[in-house]
């Protein structure tokens, strides 16, 4: 669906600086395993976004990749500008629930290997966060997972323009966290943001949107 607004351009209303970054031995395997095996009380701080696309609720995976490298990185798509849903935008790999699906894990799994090529042989689930519904109704399964490299990837050309990683600890930091709001045919969205500027020279990725509120979610259950 075409936005009417631009997101990036969008003025910065907030930073979180104010909320302390996750330390970093809490961003190891280990210790992502320890969290998702003991989860804490905690409340996801963005649940559901203002409906603007009338549709029936569809139930959707994304698989929430970690990548084990020297410092654990999260694998991310952006999508090809043609697409229906989302275009454009940065994405963790995923798609709606199919009926020969087992399970929301089952979903994430299939999508990430027919999205990317990633193999569930890389693959070790850690567990699920609380959904995530979108302004385009669907009802989204976070399923957070370590990747163990080596291995490779062959992303879909149709779906996925390009597959990229941001060090972990930067999106676990809420002073890259940004605040924006915008009145869309009288109707106000708040998002967060997480631009991250690549090694590349000039190439800065705009997290924004589901994946961002996601992500800001995972922060908090990794802060309770």
């Amino acid at each position: 669906m075409a936005l009417s607004f631009k997101p990036h351009e969008m003025p910065v209303l907030g930073i979180d600086d104010h909320l302390p970054a996750i330390p970093a031995d809490r961003l190891l395997a280990h210790a992502l395993r320890q969290r998702f095996a003991a989860p804490p009380d905690w409340s996801p701080e963005i649940a559901v976004e203002r409906r603007f696309a009338e549709r029936e609720p569809t139930h959707a995976s994304v698989l929430v990749p970690l990548v084990q490298r020297d410092e654990v990185t999260v694998l991310l798509t952006q999508r090809t500008d043609h697409l229906n849903d989302h275009p454009g935008q940065i994405s963790f790999p995923g798609g709606r629930a199919e009926p020969e699906d087992a399970d929301a894990i089952a979903t994430a799994l299939r999508e990430a290997e027919e999205e990317v090529g990633l193999h569930a042989r890389h693959i070790e689930v850690l567990g699920s966060l609380p959904t995530y519904t979108t302004g385009t109704g669907f009802i989204v399964t976070p399923v957070v997972a370590l990747i163990e490299p080596p291995f490779s990837i062959d992303p879909d050309p149709f779906e996925v323009a390009e597959v990229f990683e941001v060090p972990l600890a930067f999106l676990m930091a809420p002073a890259n966290h940004r605040r924006h709001g915008v009145d869309v045919n009288g109707v106000r969205r708040e998002f967060l943001s997480m631009p991250w500027q690549s090694e590349t020279p000039g190439r800065q990725y705009f997290i924004w949107g589901a994946t961002a509120a996601m992500l800001r979610n995972f922060y908090r259950f990794l802060a309770a």
